[in-house]
């Protein structure tokens, strides 16, 4: 697989493309610098052969030295950031990653991977001052722009990540991962037709990769009449057993069985499709219950702290829950209100996490262990001067990552004024729609029934701590409610928040933000509970999970 493939599979798996291809650049895309002093030269030349012997500790040597005759080299700025981003050192790796910046060279590519060392070290802002340099703009080699494509996904600015897609083709990109990204895109901005007619070219393309299946099976109900299961049936022969695509064909032959009826068939193709995710991507149980052990005993109350700063900018909104349960309505309709806007799923708080950790594992042991003495008003500062430029003047900008269940404590602590907003779906439901999904690695407990069941029970342990920890702190959402008495439950959401009522809470149509969601076509259609109780036409099958699930204390909300 060719360099420009590889960005793609990244980006066609939803992992940013930050931490591979810029570590695979860091040490290498300088080799076109202009240097005079011929100290520096050896010097240079000297790390560069370490560095590719894989002397990473003796070439940081050398670099220092380097740095001390001439502070503002930024290659080796660039490459002592990515050795200390590959030794754990976070913070290093953003402050060498900023000084490469100062020094920010002409040429496109070196712009890009400036720009992904500082994105994937929480440098936010400083990344986009990259991606605003004329050079770049002007770049008219497609692998670049596919690039730059990749990282304006990754900040959520997604109508500019389709239109540098949209010039990529134009200087020639083209195949079905390329045709795959573009129809993501086209789908996330509200473009369905030109989605389908992407999604068409990548399958005509190649009929082994058949990571468009699942997405052309998800733009609409299939009917006995019309659907693409013979199309399936005989890409099955053709694609390789046991991979990532793979496991999407069986999931998007789910989708269509069930649609017409066939739900036998449909839960046979659903439990192989999970099969093969759980073979690609092992998830280890043990692991999330020490989190929410650690968690539970770290944050058995909030500290003593100074008086929280007064921020007279825009303040976040954080909405998080299980995937699947709803956050994407809520989003649609919190933001379509004057005074919110929706920006996404931000990574941007877990950054701020590893940045004051000094690590790259989010709670992993050492991180954890390290909670206590972090400088949770610095990660307060931290987050809102990454975030600020995305409300684009208004007074809130929601935050809409859905795992920030995990650290709500922690946002707490770091953010006292901010709003957090707690979906709760039923049960069965919830990890029902999750098991169906394809959600992907970092939520791989969704791939095994039993694994799933456990890790609902952790959620509602984790949960129901935050809220004995922090009462009145966070405001449970139920998804029935919001369904059901929708005009209801957004007054009282609107109140929690310190916003004036406004009618457009009710219609997520007003919402024209871009959707990076898989609810990216649910979310625009009218509010309806089409999915309430779909996992009883498998309810023998799914039996020994309803009673795991039964276990766990009941969700405050309700269901």
């Amino acid at each position: 697989m060719d360099f420009m493939s590889a960005c793609l599979r990244l980006l066609r798996s939803g992992a940013c493309p930050v931490a591979t291809i810029a570590g695979c650049l860091g040490a290498t895309f300088w080799l076109r610098s202009r240097m005079t002093d011929q100290s520096i030269d050896e010097l240079w030349g000297r790390a560069q052969v370490l560095m590719s012997a894989g002397e990473t500790t003796a070439a940081r040597g050398v670099l220092e030295a380097l740095l001390l005759r001439q502070q503002g080299h930024a290659a080796a700025h660039m490459t002592l950031s990515h050795i200390a981003w590959s030794d754990g050192r976070v913070r290093d790796a953003a402050r060498h990653a900023l000084d490469a910046a100062r020094g920010l060279p002409t040429e496109p590519m070196s712009i890009i991977a400036v720009a992904m060392a500082l994105l994937r070290t929480g440098e936010t802002v400083a990344a986009r001052t990259c991606l605003e340099q004329p050079a770049l703009a002007g770049a008219d080699a497609g692998p670049t722009v596919m690039y730059h494509a990749g990282l304006r996904r990754e900040l959520g600015e997604e109508a500019e990540a389709l239109r540098l897609l949209d010039r990529a083709h134009e200087l020639g990109v083209d195949g079905p991962e390329f045709r795959f990204a573009r129809g993501m895109e086209h789908l996330i901005c509200g473009y369905p037709q030109q989605a389908q007619g992407d999604f068409e070219a990548s399958l005509q393309m190649d009929p082994t990769a058949c990571a468009a299946t699942f997405e052309l099976a998800r733009l609409r109900k299939q009917t006995p009449e019309r659907n693409h299961l013979d199309d399936f049936n005989r890409r099955r022969l053709l694609v390789a057993h046991g991979s990532q695509d793979h496991a999407a064909l069986e999931f998007a032959c789910y989708k269509e069985l069930e649609d017409i009826g066939r739900y036998n068939e449909a839960w046979g193709a659903l439990t192989k499709a999970n099969a093969i995710m759980r073979a690609l991507h092992p998830w280890v149980p043990e692991h999330m219950r020490y989190q929410v052990d650690r968690l539970v005993e770290i944050c058995t109350s909030a500290p003593p702290t100074p008086e929280p700063d007064v921020h007279e900018g825009p303040q976040p909104i954080f909405v998080f829950g299980l995937p699947r349960s709803g956050t994407t309505l809520l989003d649609r309709l919190l933001g379509s209100h004057s005074g919110v806007v929706s920006v996404g799923e931000l990574e941007d708080f877990a950054r701020q996490l590893c940045w004051a950790s000094d690590q790259r594992g989010l709670l992993d042991a050492r991180m954890l262990e390290r909670l206590p003495e972090l400088d949770y008003r610095q990660i307060g500062h931290r987050y809102l001067a990454q975030t600020q430029w995305r409300a684009h003047g208004a007074r809130f900008f929601i935050d809409k990552q859905p795992w920030n269940w995990m650290v709500a404590g922690l946002i707490q602590r770091a953010l006292p004024h901010a709003r957090l907003l707690h979906l709760v779906r039923d049960p069965m439901d919830v990890c029902f729609s999750n098991f169906r999904a394809m959600l992907g690695a970092r939520y791989a407990y969704s791939f095994d029934l039993q694994t799933l069941a456990g890790h609902f029970h952790q959620y509602t342990r984790l949960m129901a701590h935050w809220h004995e920890a922090m009462p009145g702190r966070i405001l449970d959402v139920s998804y029935c409610d919001l369904v059901g008495d929708t005009e209801a439950m957004m007054r009282k959401v609107v109140k929690f928040c310190g916003l004036d009522w406004e009618p457009a809470c009710l219609d997520p149509s007003r919402n024209t933000r871009p959707i990076g969601t898989l609810s990216a076509m649910q979310a625009r259609a009218a509010i309806h509970g089409g999915t309430f109780g779909a996992w009883r036409r498998y309810e023998r099958q799914l039996a020994a999970m309803a009673k795991s699930i039964r276990s766990c204390p009941p969700s405050r909300a309700g269901s």
